[in-house]
């Protein structure tokens, strides 16, 4: 039965002008996480990713690390929402400045993410992991035994956890909170549909390189 590893994309630049550009940081921790999945004995892995920039050039380190082909399949629905936005709107709407400090910034997230939630806008967190949802669906359906990596986002594996989980609104919010840069989820694409194996694995990221581990 075919596994599905969702990555979440290595440390983006929080607090520059342009978020979505990998940090340094995130590039090593890129590298490392495909090392990793090289030793796992995956089967002819298809590699997917969405359109972001830090997205991109997780893949790309990902694929040069296990010494695949940088082609992967590209569909929008494993983009992040826009958290900065998000944040600020909430922040503007409460008469506060959005914290420039990555506590701060998350406490922010957390309750404007929460607050998205239940708006339940047509355009909204409905849609967005609505999306998440479908491009999982659609990437099973045609690995035919293969093994799958993607390249994506926090947001994007909190909602398709969320759903296999049957979880609410609190679920989301607080695998939002955890998920770490370069972590890995697994899911197993099975006869039944798609079953949850692990959430957020980041043993990679302890012990000798504890140092790689973030979370923004």
């Amino acid at each position: 039965m075919p596994l599905i590893t969702l990555v979440r994309h290595g440390q983006a630049s929080f607090g520059t002008a342009d978020y979505d550009r990998l940090s340094d940081l995130g590039h090593e921790q890129s590298t490392l996480a495909g090392q990793v999945l090289a030793g796992r004995g995956l089967r002819t892995p298809v590699l997917a990713r969405g359109t972001l920039s830090r997205q991109r050039d997780t893949l790309r380190r990902i694929a040069a690390a296990m010494a695949l082909p940088d082609d992967p399949v590209i569909d929008d629905g494993w983009d992040e929402y826009d958290h900065i936005a998000l944040a600020a709107d909430h922040a503007e709407d409460h008469g506060d400045a959005l914290p420039a400090d990555p506590r701060g910034f998350q406490q922010v997230l957390d309750r404007a993410l929460a607050r998205w939630i239940a708006a339940d806008a047509p355009d909204g967190w409905g849609a967005f992991a609505g999306g998440a949802r479908r491009a999982l669906h659609d990437l099973a359906a045609g690995l035919d035994g293969r093994d799958a990596v993607v390249a994506t986002s926090g947001g994007v594996i909190a909602a398709i956890v969320t759903d296999l989980l049957h979880g609410g609104p609190d679920t989301v919010v607080a695998l939002n909170r955890i998920v770490v840069n370069a972590g890995f989820t697994t899911v197993l694409v099975g006869r039944q549909g798609v079953t949850l194996l692990s959430f957020n694995d980041h043993a990679h990221l302890t012990g000798d390189h504890a140092g790689l581990r973030t979370y923004r």
